[in-house]
């Protein structure tokens, strides 16, 4: 099932009557709508409930057995319906997955200028979060338009949005977060970058730089005060020493602050916890610590586990940052852990181990690279060679498989995403 949506507002870098469609990753999708389902009227004592999760949600499907006395259809009356409260409406739909918000605009022109109501968009920013989401980015390679698939966790299902809107520079998926998406790339020689909401399918393009160069790049947005700021620390590959420069959506412009000191990094990963980013190095051994408040850089003695191949930074959630990594000397000895960081003790704390099977599924080779991505304590797990990532909950110390047609490219970006309508770029 393909579901039409009308941009509303054009964004800096789109065109202003753009018609994009939302559609489900893959076959047709099933109605799940009540409207226009006909529900009949089934007495209390034929009905049988069954619990079913076809899409994650907890739902009850209604399964009846013929009878001999006829059925009634139950007729709603438009003219009570018709005249639901605006905040009633509003506090409704505010609670409506923010994917299935596109089917139901099709219901109506009230609804479908809800996402320009500004009643709803309150509403919608004091509800709870719809709940992570994995977001894939990538660019067909004949036609080189931008691609992008969401896959929910709490639905259990992929989504396919259009990001056309995009302009061609925008070639890397910087991050995510509070329901913004950030890009960077080269546009000809200058090096650009841009955020955007997908669901609003809205974009800005930022100020450049001070310092015209491919840099290394973390985004953090505060809700409550309706701001991001960007964060970029050294270049793209780590080859030259260039001064952090902070960029603060309140101001709309870029701020020169310390250069970090000469360090060897041992990757361009960077993490964000609790005000402060974090790179890991290797000379001298530990991690760099930036301090947002201050705009100071200081090194942190933490040092690595022993045998540690590869690892990367994850930011998790009250103030905890997680060490993942691959260790062993020889393929039959490797294995894959999770360490916290001790902040009192300035050492890594061992929190688990992931099982062998699911190490030997990850990586078949011994030498494969795998990347590694973390929000809200959940850690996701990808490899080239595979197509499905390994998901592991450090609160709840479960593991699963997320399978997916987007997670099968070669050449896809992954990052955790929050979809919110209320998300602006301004």
């Amino acid at each position: 099932m393909v579901v039409g949506i009308e941009i509303g507002e054009p964004s800096d870098c789109g065109s202003r009557d753009l018609m994009t469609q939302l559609s489900y990753f893959g076959g047709g999708a099933r109605n799940t709508s009540p409207i226009g389902r006909g529900v009949r009227n089934i007495s209390p004592s034929r009905q049988k409930v069954i619990k079913t999760k076809p899409r994650g949600l907890d739902e009850e499907i209604v399964s009846t057995k013929f009878a001999k006395s006829p059925q009634f259809d139950v007729q709603m009356e438009d003219d009570i319906w018709a005249m639901l409260p605006e905040d009633l409406l509003n506090e409704i739909l505010a609670r409506v997955p923010p994917f299935m918000i596109f089917r139901l605009r099709s219901v109506c022109k009230r609804w479908n200028s809800i996402l320009q109501d500004n009643g709803f968009l309150k509403f919608h920013s004091q509800v709870p979060s719809h709940g992570p989401c994995l977001l894939t980015y990538w660019k067909n390679s004949q036609s080189q338009s931008p691609q992008c698939s969401v896959f929910s966790l709490p639905l259990k299902q992929w989504y396919k949005i259009p990001f056309t809107f995009l302009p061609q520079w925008a070639f890397w998926l910087v991050g995510s977060s509070g329901g913004l998406v950030c890009f960077s790339g080269l546009d000809g020689s200058t090096f650009r970058t841009l955020i955007c909401n997908p669901l609003t399918q809205t974009c800005r393009i930022l100020p450049s730089m001070h310092y015209n160069q491919q840099r290394q790049l973390t985004m953090v947005v505060d809700r409550k005060q309706r701001s991001f700021k960007i964060i970029a620390a050294n270049d793209l590959y780590g080859d030259k020493s260039l001064p952090t420069e902070v960029y603060d959506s309140e101001l709309n412009r870029w701020s020169v602050h310390q250069r970090m000191p000469a360090v060897n990094l041992c990757s361009s990963k960077m993490a964000f916890c609790d005000s402060r980013l974090y790179l890991e190095t290797l000379s001298p051994l530990g991690l760099m610590m930036y301090r947002l408040d201050t705009g100071y850089w200081e090194h942190i003695p933490a040092k690595f586990p022993r045998s540690l191949l590869d690892g990367y930074l994850i930011a998790g959630t009250k103030k905890r940052l997680f060490l993942v990594g691959r260790v062993g000397l020889y393929s039959t000895l490797q294995s894959m852990r999770i360490w916290e960081l001790d902040h009192a003790k300035v050492m890594w704390v061992e929190v688990t181990r992931m099982p062998p099977r699911y190490f030997r599924s990850l990586l078949r080779l011994s030498a494969e690279r795998f990347e590694c991505f973390g929000q809200d304590n959940l850690i996701l797990f990808t490899s080239w060679n595979q197509g499905k990532g390994l998901l592991y909950d450090v609160d709840k110390k479960v593991w699963s498989w997320i399978a997916g047609c987007a997670l099968q490219l070669y050449n896809s970006q992954v990052c955790f995403y929050e979809p919110r309508f209320d998300a602006l770029v301004y």
